[in-house]
């Protein structure tokens, strides 16, 4: 199984994603809502993988903000 769009089903793709980033539902870290939420243009096939993780490595590395960590943990 390929990863780009063109190989891949919107079911596919979301499974994808799931599994690299491990339990993405967790209400504890908040960081992985976000990272979820980063990948969402890559699951509805508007941007390859590629092209999402060269723009957060260009905003992470320019100090531009990132996926924001949630306030569930510290209530």
């Amino acid at each position: 199984m390929g990863y780009l769009i063109s190989e891949t089903t919107k079911e596919e793709r979301e499974q994808i994603v799931r599994d690299a980033l491990g339990n993405i539902d967790s209400q504890c870290d908040g960081c992985m809502a976000g990272l979820a939420e980063m990948y969402q243009d890559y699951i509805d096939g508007k941007k390859e993988i590629r092209e999402i993780n060269m723009e957060f490595q260009s905003h992470y590395v320019s100090g531009a903000d990132g996926p924001t960590k949630g306030m569930s943990c510290m209530n």
